[in-house]
C-alpha cells in the first residue's frame, strides 16, 4: 500500500471510531487522521499476532475493520487515561 492509500485508510477509521465512541476529544481532521493510521498499526499487529492474519494487506473491507477496531481501542486508551489522570471528571 502506499502513503495516500493509508492516509484514506486512517482517515475512514479515525472518522469512523469518534463516530462509535461518541464524546468530546481533542484535535480536528488532522489527530482524527493519526489516530486512524496508529489503529491501523495497532488492529494490523493484534490480528497478525492473535490470528495469524496478514494485518493489513489492502484498501478492502477487511483491512478496515481491523483499522476501525486498532482505533477504538486506541481512543478507549486515551479515555481511559485522560479518565485516570482527572481530566474525565468535572467538577461543579
Amino acid at each position: 500500500m502506499n502513503i495516500f492509500t493509508w492516509i484514506i485508510l486512517g482517515l475512514i477509521a479515525g472518522v469512523v471510531a469518534k463516530f462509535l465512541m461518541p464524546g468530546k476529544d481533542p484535535g480536528g481532521w488532522i489527530l482524527t487522521l493519526i489516530l486512524g493510521v496508529a489503529g491501523s498499526l495497532v488492529g494490523g499487529w493484534i490480528t497478525a499476532t492473535l490470528w495469524g492474519s496478514a494485518g493489513i494487506t489492502g484498501f478492502d473491507a477487511r483491512s478496515i475493520g481491523v483499522a476501525i477496531l486498532g482505533s477504538l481501542i486506541l481512543l478507549g486508551i486515551y479515555r481511559l487515561f485522560r479518565w485516570r489522570s482527572g481530566m474525565g471528571i468535572r467538577h461543579s
